[in-house]
């Protein structure tokens, strides 16, 4: 492969190959969180150029995006989360700070293409950007991939089970910790997303008949369902990882 990697917005993309990027991989519902509807416009439009693409040759290949903020590296100073990464990147902005901290929030490999080290590549040229921009950290609200599988296990306790060799047993926790990164905490509610219960049978394809809690396709925790408010919500838990 003759792999690169340049801005999303350097140049005109063909539909075509961004859709075959693009196609999958989120569940439905991520799509519908509020607060990320109320920020992502303004961060579309100040931090664009952040969101890379990976071609090999001309063919888009992985793409992700970060956004900028301000972390004293403290565990405890950490965004709660994706959507407070969101506000914390606008505040900075607004009051005018200078951000220290590149906060990668989202990377996509093509469909075709997973399983052949492109992630790794991506996330180097995202650290690598953040070094030319004279960040000094780099940090990501990781979302494990075979969390959906353990939608009952509390996020704390998932993101420290190990494989015999020490690595992660979450393949995209291993990923990032295989090029260095330090696991650092969990993030419970990195989003929270709520809606009517039809919107969750729409979202998710499933009958939700009664008040309760259900485990949903692709959900990484539980989504609780109140009949009688005509609400469903859900807490999308991540785990953050330090890479500088």
């Amino acid at each position: 492969m003759n792999l690169t990697a340049e801005p999303m917005h350097a140049r005109p993309r063909q539909q075509e190959q961004l859709e075959r990027l693009f196609g999958g991989g989120w569940p439905e519902f991520i799509f519908h969180d509020p607060e990320t509807k109320r920020h992502i416009g303004r961060i579309r439009e100040l931090f664009g150029d952040l969101e890379l693409v990976l071609l090999d040759g001309d063919e888009p290949v992985a793409a992700g995006w970060a956004v900028p903020l301000c972390w004293n590296g403290e565990v405890s100073d950490l965004p709660a989360g994706y959507n407070d990464s969101l506000a914390r990147a606008l505040a900075a902005y607004d009051a005018g700070s200078t951000p220290d901290t590149h906060a990668v929030l989202a990377a996509q490999v093509h469909p075709d293409r997973q399983g052949a080290g492109l992630a790794a590549r991506l996330l180097a040229a995202l650290c690598e950007d953040a070094a030319t921009r004279g960040r000094s950290r780099v940090i990501c609200p990781v979302r494990p991939t075979r969390k959906a599988r353990y939608p009952l296990t509390p996020i704390e306790r998932y993101q420290a089970w190990t494989r015999p060799d020490g690595l992660p047993q979450d393949p995209w926790l291993r990923t990032h910790v295989r090029m260095g990164a330090q696991v650092l905490a969990a993030a419970p509610r990195s989003q929270v997303i709520t809606g009517s219960v039809a919107d969750w049978e729409s979202w998710t394809g499933l009958a939700l008949p009664e008040s309760g809690d259900y485990v949903i396709p692709d959900g990484l925790s539980i989504l609780r369902v109140d009949r009688e408010a005509d609400t469903g919500v859900y807490a999308e838990p991540n785990v953050w990882v330090r890479h500088r």
